[in-house]
Parts: C-alpha cells; sequence; structure tokens
C-alpha cells in the first residue's frame, strides 16, 4: 500500500524492442501482424528513431537507438484467440514466417513469430481447465 493508504496498481507496460531497419520494422509489425504505426520521432534527420506501434490495447515502442535494449528479447502476449489471430497471419502469407499454433502445457495455445530482429514475441491464449 501506498503511504496514503491507497493500493499501488501497476498499469501498463510498453516495451521497447530493438530494430536496425524502419522498412523490415514496418513490413513485420504493419502488414504481418496487423499494428499500426501512431507516432515516430528522430531527434534530426540522420538520428535513429523511435516510433510506437499498437494493436486492440497493446503497445510496442520500436528504436533504433543502441541504449534502447538489446534484440533478441522475448515477449508474452495474452490474447483472447489466438487461432483466429493466426488464421489471419496465415492468410496474409508472409515470405518470411507461417507461424502455426503450438499447444502448450503450461501455457495452453501460443502462435510464436521472431521479428527481422530476433525478438521474440509468442501469443498465448489462457489455458482452459
Amino acid at each position: 500500500m501506498a503511504e496514503n493508504g491507497a493500493e499501488i496498481r501497476f498499469l501498463t507496460v510498453t516495451p521497447i524492442l530493438r530494430i536496425f531497419d524502419v522498412a523490415k520494422a514496418r513490413e513485420f509489425y504493419v502488414d504481418y501482424l496487423g499494428f499500426s504505426w501512431d507516432w515516430e520521432h528522430r531527434f534530426y534527420d540522420n538520428a535513429p528513431l523511435f516510433a510506437q506501434v499498437s494493436r486492440a490495447g497493446l503497445v510496442f515502442h520500436l528504436s533504433e537507438h543502441h541504449g534502447d535494449g538489446s534484440p533478441g528479447v522475448s515477449l508474452v502476449v495474452t490474447i483472447s484467440d489466438v487461432a483466429a489471430y493466426q488464421r489471419e497471419l496465415a492468410a496474409k502469407q508472409y515470405r518470411y514466417m507461417n507461424a502455426g499454433i503450438v499447444q502448450s502445457e503450461w501455457e495452453g495455445p501460443v502462435v510464436q513469430v521472431f521479428d527481422p530482429f530476433g525478438n521474440r514475441i509468442r501469443f498465448r491464449q489462457p489455458k482452459s481447465n
């Protein structure tokens, strides 16, 4: 509890994913995963990019800045209908990946994707008991 007696709540988390190629990032996050490219920022014309992508309440920051994380992180995202999302991804016929569903004993159904920079995103549906 906070000093004033109010309960502390964590409201959101926004992971920063390291990227190295803006065109590849757009192709993967927007064209393949179906995110919106919300905004981008550069301190000057040739500066590294910092951008935000989002979809249905899920927000990622993408950064070319060398201090904003290491490539190759793993994220777990809980999703309401992993089968529907997998069908959506498969219909896009993305040339670099054909993600299927894996039944995980501890997580339930999972669709795992790797972005062009080595970051792994596991979209999981809660296991029904």
